[in-house]
């Protein structure tokens, strides 16, 4: 959250598009960065929104700050609604937080690079599988099949990206590795900021 909360502040995005919905706790946390920095709005994508989920996000205060859309965010429908979304000129800024496997986070990432501004992220959340396929509930194949190696093979293709975590700007640490769930996956379009 605080390494989400630095990107965010850092862009200062107009638009926060985030892919898996689930209960709606990350969209709330965006939508309320949005309203502290006065500026922004987050659209969420989810293959279903349940109905109780849906009411729960709806009703909250910060519900202005976000839209909602239902479908797969790799459907060419989707996509271009989520496309249509936003403004020409906004800042966008993207977390692709779906289905982790390999190649749907790959797909997530074409579909949505272009909309990242320049100086921006796109960030594949969650590539800690790799180092999780061991434990209880982990599954031998994220070895191979997980979000970071998605965020690699994107990069291979697309030099206008770097890998380039946010700034820590708080960091006391004489830490050189930075401990996250989402490890080689924040995806930064170069160009003049």
């Amino acid at each position: 959250m605080i390494r989400a909360q630095e990107a965010i502040y850092a862009v200062q995005p107009d638009v926060i598009i985030e892919t898996g919905v689930a209960h709606g706790g990350s969209l709330i946390y965006s939508a309320s960065l949005c309203k502290i920095l006065g500026r922004g709005r987050v659209i969420g994508i989810d293959i279903e929104i349940r109905p109780h989920n849906r009411q729960a996000i709806e009703s909250h205060p910060l519900a202005s700050f976000i839209q909602l859309i239902e479908g797969s965010s790799t459907d060419p429908a989707v996509v271009r609604r989520v496309h249509d979304c936003v403004k020409p000129g906004e800042k966008v800024l993207v977390i692709l937080d779906s289905c982790h496997t390999r190649a749907h986070v790959l797909a997530e990432l074409e579909a949505y690079q272009d909309l990242v501004s320049v100086g921006s992220f796109i960030v594949a959340t969650d590539g800690i599988m790799r180092d999780l396929h061991d434990v209880p509930r982990g599954q031998p194949e994220w070895t191979s099949d997980h979000p970071a190696q998605a965020a690699q093979d994107f990069l291979s293709q697309h030099p206008e990206f770097e890998l380039s975590a946010p700034a820590r700007l708080f960091n006391e640490s004489t830490l050189t590795l930075d401990i996250t769930h989402w490890p080689d996956s924040w995806l930064r379009r170069r160009g003049t900021d």
